[in-house]
């Protein structure tokens, strides 16, 4: 089954972070399909370094271009439909990023790893 990472899940993961939990680990390390992360992880992280709300060792490109190489990532492209879908989702959770990850999730029937529990007000399968 292909699986989506919600940005944090994506970066815990590509450091070793131990903030990750055990069964959104095995769920990333196991899967045989596709691992997706969305342009809008990236758009959210650089925001997040802009603000000074966090920081990468490395720089910001080579951070992605190294994380998707090694840990298998693919690229969920922001389609025309995901962003119509964003228009029809319920105020739930009002982060534009986590609305496009909902969306992208509910339009191509993925499970959203993330720990954020409000997700769970959509009618997507989160795993944590």
């Amino acid at each position: 089954m292909a699986i989506l990472l919600d940005t944090h899940s994506a970066l815990w993961y590509s450091l070793g972070d131990s903030q990750l939990s055990a069964t959104a680990r095995t769920a990333i390390e196991t899967e045989s399909q596709a691992r997706y992360v969305s342009p809008a992880s990236y758009w959210e992280l650089a925001i997040k370094i802009r603000m000074g709300r966090y920081s990468l060792k490395v720089p910001f490109v080579a951070f992605w271009h190294e994380a998707i190489q090694r840990c298998g990532f693919s690229i969920l492209e922001i389609k025309i439909n995901h962003a119509s879908r964003v228009c029809d989702l319920p105020m739930v959770h009002r982060d534009p990023f986590d609305r496009m990850l909902v969306a992208q999730a509910l339009c191509e029937g993925l499970p959203l790893v993330s720990n954020d529990l409000l997700l769970d007000g959509y009618k997507i399968t989160r795993i944590w």
